[in-house]
This record gives structure tokens, C-alpha cells and sequence, in this order.
């Protein structure tokens, strides 16, 4: 079975727009996309085992570019700026939203997506966008609710009916969603084999 070590992924560049990427057609890329509060950088550290991978902080929206970094060879995990923070100036917003945009349209190089929902929200407008899109660009998507340690098992599995129902009504055949908890290590076998999977190629 096909595994990477995800231990010994490095930073590679931090890019203000897709422009700035290794323009190489072989490389594999999974992105990491969500609201700015959904724990991305968290996960990303998690999957790691680098507490200091990924930025985190207490301030939602400090992912502002393109991270890019490196598992292996032509193999890359991707942390996109986060999105739908309030305090953060519409203009920056537009901005933002705009880079997301471009990224998933003409990156040929884009295998998955993994989109982070904080699993006590729901789906608002621009997550269904990036859903739609994803389908209409034929990209995988895992949907993954964080921060599940929060709740208890039987409000989780509500949860999680709850957005299998919602994404039922998405015209798409490539979906999945899974639980997951940075803190409490829950799901993250599954994310790894999802990754795996992507990687394989």
C-alpha cells in the first residue's frame, strides 16, 4: 500500500497568487481551504508532527498567501489564506476570495481539496462556491469538520448526518466528509489515507 512520511515535510514558499507556484506539471498538490477559524494550520501541523509547520494563532484570518511545502519530491501540502473573517477589511476579503478562486481554477497541478468547516457551523455561501467549483474543476474533496474533541459522540454523529444531508443536494459524485480533532487525534488516520491516496497518483 502506498504511504508517504509526512514527518519530514518543509516549508518550501509563502505565494501571493498561484503565479509565484513551481510551475512543474508533474508535481501533486493538496490544498488546505476553509473559513479562518476552522483550524487549518492546526491540522496541517497535526499531520506533520511539526508543532511549528504552519502559522497558528489566536487571531483568525493571519493565513494571508499561498504556503507551500514539500513532502517529497513533486509532492506538496498547500495552506490557502483563510476566508469569511469579519474583521478583516472587505477589500482584503475580495482579495483573498479572488486567490482561492484563481488557484482552483487553473491549477492543473491540484489533485484535493480539503475543506475545513468548524463542525458547530454551517455551510455558508462561499463554502458552497468552493463545492461547486471543486465539481466543476473535477477536483476530489474530503470535507472535514474540526474541532470535534468539543462535542460528545452522539452530537458529532448528528453532525455529521446533518452534512451528509446538506451536500446530498451538491450535483457532485467525489465527496466525502469526515470528523476530525487535531487535539484529540480523531480521523486522522483517514485524512492520511485520503492523502495517500491523492499522492499515489
Amino acid at each position: 500500500m502506498f504511504k508517504l512520511n509526512y514527518h519530514n515535510t518543509r516549508f518550501i514558499i509563502s505565494a501571493p497568487s498561484i503565479n509565484y507556484l513551481p510551475d512543474d506539471r508533474y508535481n501533486i498538490q493538496v490544498a488546505f481551504i476553509g473559513r479562518s477559524n476552522s483550524g487549518k494550520s492546526s491540522l496541517l501541523n497535526r499531520l506533520t508532527h511539526q508543532k511549528h509547520l504552519a502559522r497558528t494563532s489566536k487571531t483568525p484570518g493571519c493565513t494571508k498567501l499561498i504556503n507551500l511545502f514539500e513532502i517529497v519530491q513533486n509532492k506538496y501540502l498547500v495552506d490557502l489564506p483563510g476566508y469569511g473573517y469579519a474583521k478583516v477589511f472587505r477589500k482584503n476579503q475580495k482579495q483573498w476570495q479572488y486567490t482561492l478562486i484563481e488557484y482552483i481554477k487553473i491549477n492543473k497541478n491540484l489533485k484535493g481539496l480539503l475543506l475545513l468547516l468548524d463542525i458547530n457551523c454551517i455551510l455558508n455561501d462561499f463554502d458552497k462556491f468552493i463545492i461547486q467549483l471543486a465539481n466543476q474543476q473535477n477536483i476530489s474533496l474530503l470535507v472535514l469538520l474540526t474541532k470535534a474533541d468539543k462535542l460528545n459522540f452522539s452530537t458529532r454523529k448528528m453532525r455529521l448526518d446533518i452534512m451528509n444531508k446538506n451536500l446530498s443536494n451538491f450535483n457532485t459524485v467525489d465527496i466525502e466528509v469526515e470528523i476530525v480533532s487535531s487535539i484529540k487525534n480523531i480521523g486522522i488516520e483517514n485524512v492520511y489515507q485520503k492523502l495517500n491516496i491523492w499522492f499515489k497518483g
